[in-house]
């Protein structure tokens, strides 16, 4: 049985390939589809804000011997509250309880009928209101960090790689990470609050780490393609995306541990709603900003190039010699490999930019 160290050998030299590229067609489609159904799904069920965007009063019971909802749910149907009441458990001894927002005196009631039918000190009921223009600037500072984010990388990315295409993939998979994201607490409802937009940055800052090192390695296996007469640039793509396929593995794992550790914590040990808005948005969209550096960045990149007139010229060459030699066995075109890297060099050097002398 091949061990896992030697598999990622034989991906890094090209001895064993997965045709990722080469289906870009199958990947992209999946992740148009996957941000469609999102939309629709934000556009039908949409979001669970939490009250520090919706505005509204909280009310958190602890150290209750018996903390159960229900009791929670008879004490606001009694003060005439039904509609957008929010009652759930926050570990074995806490409720957390959120209304619309009420009035002072009104609150100090229901504070001190939660505080009897739990069997709790007052102290124990803990109070916050959050008024609507609050919450209004608040989710308005929310979706303007997201969209400088966005703008910042798109920026940076033209600038780091000096390719448009590049750049280019890099964004459509930022918009897929963010989207599907999105759309799986839309389906799921499970409350978004102001650490779960923190959540949403922190996965963007991976997904962008993530397809940086992709497409480092893809810039140094296709400079200067065009001299060459043997691969077409779809092909040396992919072997970039093979060579950095168990890295992007190895990484995800190492970030996701942590992260489901806090989730399980979280869930089921202190209770839902207590570090599940981050930690769900973090496990989420960790697994999907690494999928999408391989199986989306790179495969769009290859779609962009191809577009362009040299690249263009180069496969039709490429597709022309091989069909020329199609019935000569001894002259057919291998997928590309490379040599093991030799311990003390590094290869990634000579594929950075470099900086043009001034005058």
């Amino acid at each position: 049985m091949m061990s896992y160290s030697q598999w990622g050998n034989e991906l890094y030299s090209g001895k064993r390939s997965y045709r990722i590229v080469q289906r870009h067609r199958v990947f992209l489609g999946i992740s148009l589809a996957a941000m469609l159904i999102s939309v629709l799904l934000l556009g039908f069920r949409g979001l669970n804000p939490s009250i520090e965007f919706t505005g509204g009063t909280q009310f958190i019971v602890t150290q209750s011997a018996e903390p159960n909802p229900q009791t929670a749910e008879k004490v606001l149907k009694d003060a005439g509250l039904t509609e957008n009441i929010r009652v759930t458990n926050l570990g074995n001894s806490g409720v957390r309880v959120q209304t619309p927002s009420l009035e002072s005196a009104q609150m100090q009631d229901i504070r001190t009928q939660l505080a009897d039918v739990y069997a709790v000190p007052l102290e124990d009921v803990q109070t916050n209101s959050v008024g609507a223009t609050w919450g209004q600037d608040v989710t308005k500072r929310a979706l303007q960090s997201i969209v400088i984010f966005v703008v910042l990388v798109a920026i940076l990315m033209t600038i780091y790689f000096r390719s448009w295409a590049m750049s280019a993939a890099a964004m459509l998979a930022l918009v897929n990470d963010l989207v599907v994201t999105v759309g799986f607490f839309s389906l799921t409802q499970v409350e978004v609050s102001p650490a779960t937009v923190i959540g949403f940055l922190t996965i963007l800052g991976y997904s962008l780490y993530d397809t940086v090192v992709v497409f480092d390695k893809v810039r140094e296996v296709t400079k200067n393609y065009q001299d060459q007469e043997r691969y077409t640039f779809a092909e040396l793509v992919n072997l970039g995306v093979n060579q950095t396929l168990v890295r992007s593995i190895n990484t995800s794992i190492v970030a996701l541990l942590p992260v489901a550790s806090i989730l399980f914590i979280g869930s089921f040990a202190l209770g839902a709603g207590t570090l599940t808005d981050i930690s769900l948005a973090l496990f989420v969209g960790l697994i999907v900003g690494a999928a999408s550096s391989i199986f989306i960045a790179s495969p769009a990149l290859s779609v962009m190039e191809g577009f362009r007139a040299k690249s263009k010229e180069h496969t039709q060459r490429m597709l022309e010699r091989r069909a020329a030699r199609a019935e000569d066995p001894a002259a057919a075109v291998a997928a590309p490999t490379v040599a093991p890297k030799r311990p003390g060099r590094r290869l990634e050097n000579a594929a950075q930019p470099k900086r043009k002398k001034r005058r």
